[in-house]
């Protein structure tokens, strides 16, 4: 372990092996960092937060603070962050309240300078959220999505797997996945075909996900009458049945196809 002197270090905090904490750094006293991670000058990581192995923390990161939420009673609950995340400088990440009970980072994500995410968001693994992304309270994000630098995440939208949405977009309505999302009002702009293609999906996977939204989007029948169509024609697969399964579940509604309004 490396904690430079002028650190600030709770004793009852766990530090795991070859962890290094830079100057001016504050560990509050119910605190976990696991080992090989780095946290950087002026970072403060509060009560409840749980760090996993191989994490870097820039400067002025603030880790599990008191949720930004009125109705926070001081309840006792955490934030996760996975192994070999990197959060840049100046990110904020509150701890969860009485409805999940805590935040969690997945693995192997990159939050980009000045990102917020507020209490009880699930961000999934291997997530890019870019520069000054706004995540507000109870958003769930799948693994694989990259939502672009300036954006804003209403309250409680989910967001699914291998998304990729355009930067200053702002999200009030779920966002499918495997798609990619754009323009304003934020709608549907064609399938993350580049991304599925480095992710290995093959083209035969990728023609059958482009058959189902072009059920979805743009044949002008409503999702429930496309999602029937879509049971009863596209072969049962994995990719299928989530699609699927992520639009009947919306409680916000999905964004829709351009031109379709929001």
């Amino acid at each position: 372990m490396s904690f430079h002197p002028l650190c600030n270090i709770h004793p009852e905090a766990k530090i795991g092996n070859n962890v290094t904490i830079e100057p001016f750094a504050t560990i509050h006293r119910d605190v976990v960092i696991e080992d090989g991670s780095w946290i950087g000058p002026n970072v403060v990581i509060f009560d409840g937060a749980r760090i996993g192995k191989n994490v870097k923390i820039y400067p002025g990161a603030s880790i599990s603070a008191v949720p930004q939420d009125l109705k926070f009673a001081g309840e006792k609950t955490e934030t996760f962050i996975g192994d070999n995340t990197v959060i840049r400088e100046y990110v904020t990440i509150s701890k969860g309240t009485n409805d999940k009970f805590k935040t969690v980072i997945g693995k192997n994500c990159l939050l980009m300078a000045y990102v917020h995410v507020a209490h009880d968001c699930i961000i999934g693994n291997h997530c890019i959220l870019v520069n000054a992304v706004q995540v507000a309270g109870h958003v769930t994000v799948d693994d694989w999505a990259i939502i672009g630098g300036a954006s804003a995440l209403h309250q409680f939208v989910k967001v699914g797997a291998h998304v990729m949405i355009s930067g200053g977009s702002l999200v009030r309505k779920d966002v499918p996945p495997f798609t990619k999302a754009a323009r304003e009002p934020l709608s549907y702009a064609g399938i993350n075909a580049i991304g599925l293609r480095r992710r290995g999906f093959s083209s035969e996977k990728i023609s059958e996900i482009q058959e189902i939204y072009r059920y979805i989007f743009l044949k002008g029948i409503n999702n429930t009458k496309a999602l029937d169509i879509i049971e009863q024609t596209i072969t049962q697969s994995e990719e299928r049945d989530y699609i699927i399964n992520f639009i009947r579940g919306s409680e916000r509604g999905v964004i829709k196809g351009y031109g379709l309004g929001d």
